[in-house]
């Protein structure tokens, strides 16, 4: 279970610890999957990773499908 207790146990929203198993299984450290995943937690915050990703995508040369 990941915490949601905060202090030295780490903190992600509990909404959100589906996504923070995600990126662990990915090979994420755990302080990087947590920073992802609490950044989500609003709308606000998933448009400014979404805007984020697609500007990453576009400057790697990937064509959208």
């Amino acid at each position: 279970m990941v915490s949601d207790r905060g202090g030295r146990y780490g903190f992600v929203y509990r909404s959100r610890q589906k996504v923070y198993r995600a990126l662990r299984r990915k090979g994420m450290s755990k302080s990087r999957a947590a920073r992802i995943s609490n950044e989500g937690f609003t709308r606000a915050g998933r448009s400014l990773m979404a805007r984020k990703a697609a500007k990453t995508r576009q400057m790697r040369g990937r064509k959208r499908h």
